[in-house]
């Protein structure tokens, strides 16, 4: 039922994660003599505004520069063919001069049946977008739920969290709310360290590919920052299609802006590597990168962006339970008899 209903579940899922992400605002709001129905007006109308900004100038700007970028990939797809051609023919010969028997117009051939396959699989990649824009249009008509989901959830979070608190059964209630505080730090501390890390590498690589003189670098900049939320997926991806498209771009007349898109991204390796993550993300969350990514992909593939969306909640919860798990096992008699059965229970018991 659930993945029958994942589309329509979006709306939902973006506006329970902005109360959530928005509640230690609300709460700071509330300190400043705000009231709650005051402090949730003032972020539901602020997260309103950027989204109208978003659309407005960065969808267009995105859209148009897609667009481009699939009609201009079959001409890119060839002068990469002709580009790897010296190299093919270069292998050939080598491997005819070692007594096997090829020739050059095999590999000549190989090229153009691959380059072949590439342009159908990006004319069907371009049919999936265009499908895929008749979706993010029933997703734009439902926009106005999520502002509406959030300044409810928002509104009513402290109650909501306190009617919860009182439903816990009183033996294990300790443990419980240990768990969900270990949940709640685990996964805030992820998605708003993180969340900053990618909107700081959003900015700095598409500002910085544009001003290269890269083509369509906006774009690549934005999806290789946003893609940084799924550990390495980010920088394999930016690194692999901007240095690619600058050789295309380039090459053979200018290549030192291809080392320049080379050197932008290692530049935002080392910063995201040594300044960005240990400062705004930090070793005590307790999230493996491989376990993120398993997560993010494997809820993708299930259920699409929502799953995606979901899989970091998912993964926070299973990592802590299975944390606590362990911890309770290594503490038992179980495992060690030299354990007293005390050890190993929990403090209700």
């Amino acid at each position: 039922m659930t993945f029958a209903l994942r589309d329509m579940l979006l709306p939902f899922v973006v506006g329970m994660a902005v109360a959530y992400l928005s509640d230690p605002l609300a709460d700071w709001l509330e300190r400043m003599r705000l009231s709650r129905n005051q402090a949730t007006i003032v972020i539901t109308f602020g997260f309103i505004i950027i989204l109208l900004l978003g659309l407005l100038i960065l969808v267009p700007l995105v859209v148009r520069q897609a667009g481009e970028l699939l009609l201009q990939l079959p001409g890119y797809v060839e002068q990469a063919t002709k580009l790897l051609q010296p190299f093919v023919v270069n292998m050939l010969e080598a491997a005819s001069d070692r007594g096997v028997d090829v020739s050059r117009d095999d590999g000549t051939q190989a090229l153009k049946e691959y380059a072949s396959q590439a342009v159908t699989f990006f004319t069907e990649l371009a049919g999936n977008l265009v499908r895929g824009g008749a979706a993010l249009l029933n997703f734009l008509s439902l926009l106005v739920i999520t502002p509406i989901v959030t300044f409810y959830l928002l509104y009513e979070w402290d109650n909501l969290v306190e009617k919860i608190n009182g439903w816990l059964p009183r033996r294990y209630a300790t443990t419980i709310r240990k768990l969900v505080r270990d949940i709640d730090r685990t996964l805030a501390g992820f998605v708003r360290g993180q969340g900053t890390v990618c909107i700081v590498l959003m900015i700095y690589y598409s500002t910085t590919l544009s001003l290269s003189g890269l083509s369509f670098g906006f774009l690549i900049g934005l999806l290789s920052g946003a893609l940084s939320f799924i550990p390495f997926v980010g920088a394999i991806f930016g690194a692999i299609t901007s240095i690619g498209l600058a050789i295309l771009q380039f090459w053979p007349d200018d290549m030192a802006r291809v080392g320049i898109v080379l050197a932008i991204y290692v530049v935002g390796q080392v910063a995201e590597g040594y300044v960005l993550t240990p400062k705004l993300v930090g070793d005590r969350i307790g999230l493996h990168p491989v376990w993120v990514m398993f997560g993010v992909l494997a809820g993708g593939v299930l259920f699409g962006f929502v799953g995606m969306l979901l899989a970091l909640p998912v993964s926070a919860v299973i990592g802590v339970l299975v944390r606590f798990g362990l911890d309770q096992y290594l503490r038992s008699h179980f495992y060690d008899p030299a354990n007293t059965e005390e050890d190993g229970k929990t403090p209700e018991s």
